[in-house]
């Protein structure tokens, strides 16, 4: 909705607007706001509102720490769950003192690798992503458990999903929020839920993603529960992925289709997704940020731990759906939803970019169930698998230079510093397995 300085400032009168989130979004994918009451909404709207960014994860250092926001007017969406005293909220970029874009901003990095994909004739990327969800009860003091709120497994109705009212009321309140939500279920573990909402430009996926998952813990806040995008919260059963669903248009046209091959896809699909497989290891520390990212990336649970591709089953990392023509892409299967969306969506463009560019030969598909097949097997047909550790997944990244040039060398720099730390901290921690595993044996 194209939404005018006018439209805005009239709206919030309209609706008894209070207050405004100006938000953005750190390197680590956390959702950061600056609040502003109505008064300075007419400021903020032409791009005047200053904030600190050393105070920001992965941003800039003290000395140089005045940053301005530039609210992108078609993101204005008044909070349907505050119904006196309203909020309203603004995603913006983020831009330096002297005018120029902010090199550290993740929605930033994501618009320049879609400039580079527009330099090579490609108008849009549709993205249609697929997060998925836990949700735990909590305890008298509002803190969340271990504990899930239902014994539900995939397509359940209630009463075993009990946890269908409160997903109820998060899809009603992302459609009052301009979402087109196209599927609601339980999924395939007890407390696991997903919500699949319709295809958009990338930039917009992404923002709906960040937008998602506030309502998401908003709403099951007000259920008593409490809503987690972690990777894998529970030992022994699935854990959670976000699905990208992507293909690039060129002049109205999709770009991945071609009606003579026999699979549909067209020479630019092909090489699109070998560069994603190509770089794959590469952008894995970007796509599964987290140490816990890597506890869902294990074989017997669903997950895609394997660098192949198919038509036909799910246990590669890249599926082809079977919908044609308009509807013809791959789905990378890998990512998670501890992602930060913009920089998750910038890697895999930039990859596919250069598979692209460079013609990449796709290798064949992998028709067989990649679970049961042997390392032999495996290692014959040129199989890799994704890193197993975020240890490893940092290495392959400062490796690639293809994912290392859509960070740019700010956000690289700094998120790498910072997962570092991640690393450091998990790798010296004394856990509760060893002490399992060890105190009485030895």
């Amino acid at each position: 909705m194209g939404y005018t300085k006018e439209d805005i400032l009239r709206i919030a009168r309209e609706q008894n607007v209070r207050f405004i989130r100006l938000q953005f979004t750190d390197l680590l994918g956390t959702i950061k706001n600056v609040e502003i009451p109505l008064s300075q909404l007419e400021k903020a709207l032409d791009n005047k509102m200053m904030f600190d960014g050393s105070s920001i994860e992965g941003y800039v250092r003290i000395e140089e720490s005045d940053m301005y926001l530039y609210p992108d007017l078609d993101t204005w969406v008044v909070f349907p769950w505050v119904t006196e005293d309203r909020v309203a909220r603004l995603i913006c970029d983020v831009y330096m003192p002297d005018g120029t874009p902010f090199a550290g901003d993740p929605r930033g990095i994501l618009k320049r690798v879609l400039k580079e994909a527009e330099e090579l004739g490609f108008s849009t990327m549709n993205v249609g992503p697929e997060p998925e969800f836990f949700l735990f009860k909590t305890d008298e003091r509002g803190n969340p458990t271990h504990e899930v709120n239902d014994q539900g497994g995939y397509f359940d109705l209630a009463p075993t999903d009990l946890g269908e009212n409160c997903r109820r009321e998060i899809v009603l309140t992302l459609e009052e929020m301009g979402f087109e939500i196209e599927a609601s279920h339980h999924e395939v573990a007890p407390g696991q839920h997903e919500i699949d909402f319709k295809y958009s430009d990338a930039v917009t996926a992404a923002d709906r993603i960040q937008t998602f998952k506030l309502v998401v813990k908003t709403v099951a806040r007000q259920h008593g529960l409490h809503a987690t995008f972690m990777p894998k919260p529970l030992f022994g059963v699935n854990g959670s992925g976000m699905h990208c669903h992507l293909s690039l248009f060129r002049d109205g046209e999709n770009a991945f289709y071609d009606p003579d091959d026999p699979l549909g896809l067209s020479d630019t699909a092909r090489w699109f997704m070998a560069g994603v497989l190509h770089h794959a290891r590469g952008f894995a520390a970007v796509t599964n940020p987290t140490v816990n990212s890597y506890k869902r990336l294990v074989p017997g649970y669903e997950a895609p731990n394997y660098v192949a591709w198919s038509a036909s089953n799910r246990s590669p990392m890249v599926r082809i759906p079977a919908s044609r023509g308009l509807s013809t892409r791959i789905e990378v299967r890998n990512p998670d939803p501890a992602a930060n969306p913009y920089l998750c969506l910038a890697v895999m463009l930039k990859a596919g970019l250069d598979g692209i560019k460079n013609r990449m030969r796709l290798p064949a598909p992998t028709n067989r169930n990649i679970y049961v097949m042997t390392e032999e097997e495996r290692i014959e047909e040129g199989i890799q698998m994704l890193p197993s550790s975020l240890r490893e997944a940092l290495d392959e990244l400062i490796r690639d230079e293809v994912i290392c040039e859509a960070l740019g060398d700010h956000a690289l720099s700094h998120f790498y510093e910072l997962k570092e730390i991640e690393w450091d901290m998990y790798r010296m921690q004394v856990h509760q397995w060893e002490r399992d595993q060890y105190l009485t044996l030895y």
